[in-house]
C-alpha cells in the first residue's frame, strides 16, 4: 500500500493531540494508560500530607499523585464547557474521593478523552485498557465524555498465572472499555471470528444443531465460526517468548490483533496515546494501517523506532517532538533532565542505567557494553568490555571527569564517556587524555572521552569503542514474515 502515514510524538499526549491531531481523523483509538495497580489498593485513597510541584511521569513510574498539577487538571476539566456532564461528575468524585492519587489518575484520564473523542470519526471506537483497581470510575468518566448510549462493551481480557493470594481469588484479568463515538460506528466481525470448535464444540451434521421453536429453522454454523464473547482468554506473554521486550506493561499482539481487526480496515488510522513499547504501533503495521503514536518517555519511543525496524526493516517514520538540534537539545535539557538523559544515551545506542537506589546519584547514566577478541599465547577468545555513561546538562568541569574516572575504576569498567551539553573545557579534554589508553583486542581505546553534545548531533565526533562488537541491550523483535531484510517498500 502507498502512501502510509507513519507518525511518532514524544510528550504529553494531552499537547500532542491538541497541537498535531485534526478534528476526526482517527478510526480506532486504543490507549493503555499506565497506573500503579501493584500499590496497595487503600494507598490509592489516602489523601496527600502536602502539595508537591512538577509531576512528570518517567519510564516506567506509572504513579500519579495529588499535587497542584492534579489541581490545574481539576481545573481544566470543571471550566471545559462542552462537557457539563463530566464536570459535574468530577465534582462529585471528589466529594467521593477527596484527594487522592487515584482522583489525581482520573482527572488526568478526563482531560485527554476529551482529545481522544474530538480526534474519532464519527464512526470510530475507542477501546480504553485497564484494570479492576479503576475499571468502575474509568467507565464513569467514559459516560460522560461519550455518552452511555455509545457504551459497548466491557471486555474481560482473562489470563493465567501464578501466585494466587491466600485469602483473595486470583486476580487474572483487565478489563477493556469499548466505545464507539455515535451509532454510526463500524465494526468488521468477518475478521475476528472463531472456531466454534474452540469452545470445545464438535457439531458435523444439521440434526447436533437446535432449531428455531415450532419452526423446521435449523441454527446453522457461521461458515467462518462465532463472533467472540466479551471474555477473551489469551495467555499473557510467555517469558521465553522471542515476542517478549522486556517492557513491564508488554501487552500480546494476538490481543492488538483483534481489536484492530474488529474496528478498522487497511488504511484506517490507528492511534495510541500511550502506546508504551509499541505492541499496537506494531500490530497496525503488520496489518496495514496508518498509525499514530505518543508517548511522555525517550525510553519508550527509542523502543518503538528499534521495535519497527527490527520487524519490518527501515520505515519512513514521521518523528515529533524529539531534538532536533542543538538548541532543541539544550531546551529538553532545561525542561526535564531525565528524558534529557535517555535521549542522549539513546543517540549512542547505550542502556540507561537501572540499578541504584531510588534517587541515589551513582554516577552512572548508562553504560555500552561490547565484545572483543583478544589474542595471546597463540590461543583466541572473546571478551566483554564495559563503558560507563554518564550525561551532563549543565556546566561541567575537570571535577566531573575526575568523579567519573573513580566510578569506571570502581565497576571496573574499560572506559568512561562524558557526553557534555556544554562545550567541554581545554583542560577538561587534556585530564581526559591523561587517562591514557586501554587494549581491547588489537586496538587502543581512551580510557577516557569527553564529547560535546553538539558535536556527536553533527556526527563530526564519535564515540571511541568496539563498534563491531557492540552487544544490543533490547531484544530483538522477531522479522515480520513476508518481510525483506534490508528495505520495507511502502
Amino acid at each position: 500500500m502507498s502512501n502510509r502515514s507513519r507518525k511518532l510524538f514524544y510528550g504529553d499526549c494531552l499537547s500532542a493531540m491538541r497541537d498535531h491531531i485534526p478534528d476526526e481523523s482517527a478510526d480506532l483509538v486504543y490507549l493503555d494508560p499506565p497506573f500503579n495497580s501493584k500499590a496497595t489498593y487503600n494507598v490509592l485513597f489516602k489523601p496527600p500530607t502536602e502539595f508537591g510541584e512538577g509531576s512528570q511521569i518517567k519510564a516506567f513510574d506509572d504513579t500519579w499523585h495529588w499535587n497542584l498539577d492534579a489541581e490545574r487538571e481539576y481545573e481544566l476539566v470543571r471550566r471545559n464547557v462542552q462537557s457539563s456532564d463530566l464536570a459535574n461528575l468530577i465534582e462529585a468524585l471528589r466529594r467521593f474521593l477527596n484527594t487522592n492519587d487515584m482522583l489525581a489518575y482520573l482527572v488526568h484520564m478526563a482531560n485527554r478523552l476529551l482529545e481522544v473523542r474530538r480526534v474519532m470519526k464519527d464512526t470510530a471506537s475507542v477501546y480504553l485498557h485497564c484494570d479492576p483497581t479503576a475499571s468502575h470510575y474509568l467507565k464513569l468518566v467514559m459516560d460522560a465524555i461519550f455518552g452511555k448510549k455509545n457504551f459497548r462493551n466491557e471486555i474481560i481480557w482473562a489470563y493465567r498465572g501464578g501466585g494466587t493470594p491466600r485469602k483473595d481469588f486470583g486476580r487474572r484479568h483487565d478489563v477493556i472499555l469499548r466505545f464507539s463515538k455515535s451509532k454510526n460506528y463500524r465494526f468488521y466481525d468477518a475478521e475476528i471470528r472463531i472456531p466454534y470448535q474452540a469452545e470445545g464444540i464438535d457439531r458435523k451434521d444439521d440434526s447436533m444443531w437446535g432449531s428455531h421453536k415450532g419452526t423446521d429453522k435449523v441454527y446453522k454454523p457461521h461458515p467462518k465460526g462465532k463472533i467472540p464473547e466479551d471474555w477473551w482468554l489469551i495467555n499473557v506473554i510467555n517469558a521465553n517468548s522471542p515476542e517478549r521486550l522486556g517492557y513491564p506493561t508488554q501487552k500480546p499482539q494476538t490481543l492488538l490483533e483483534r481489536i484492530i481487526k474488529a474496528s478498522s480496515e487497511e488504511g484506517d488510522v490507528v492511534l495510541d496515546p500511550f502506546c508504551g513499547c509499541g505492541t499496537s504501533i506494531h500490530a497496525s503495521e503488520a496489518l496495514k494501517r496508518n498509525w499514530i503514536g505518543i508517548d511522555i518517555t525517550h525510553l519508550a519511543i527509542t523502543l518503538v523506532k528499534k521495535r519497527l525496524a527490527d520487524a519490518f526493516g527501515e520505515l519512513p517514520i514521521e518523528t515529533h517532538g524529539l531534538p532536533t538540534s542543538y538548541a532543541g537539545a539544550m531546551e529538553l535539557a532545561r525542561q526535564d533532565k531525565h528524558q534529557f538523559e535517555l535521549w542522549v544515551i539513546g543517540l549512542i545506542n547505550a542502556q540507561p542505567y537501572k540499578g541504584g537506589r531510588k534517587g541515589a546519584d551513582t554516577g552512572i547514566d548508562g553504560y555500552l557494553r561490547y565484545n572483543y577478541l583478544e589474542t595471546g599465547n597463540g590461543k583466541q577468545k572473546i571478551e566483554q568490555g564495559t563503558a560507563i555513561i554518564e550525561v551532563k546538562g549543565g556546566q561541567t568541569g575537570v571535577k566531573d571527569i575526575r568523579n567519573l574516572s573513580e566510578v569506571v575504576s570502581r565497576e571496573e569498567a574499560d572506559q568512561g564517556i562524558l557526553i557534555s551539553a556544554v562545550k567541554p573545557t581545554k583542560k577538561m579534554l587534556e585530564h581526559a587524555s591523561a587517562k591514557g589508553f586501554v587494549k581491547l583486542g588489537t586496538r587502543d581505546y581512551p580510557i577516557m572521552q569527553v564529547v560535546w553534545l553538539k558535536d556527536l548531533m553533527e556526527d563530526t565526533v564519535r564515540v571511541e569503542y568496539p563498534e563491531s562488537g557492540w552487544i544490543d541491550h533490547t531484544k530483538t523483535a522477531p522479522r515480520e514474515k513476508g518481510i525483506n531484510q534490508t528495505k520495507l517498500d511502502d
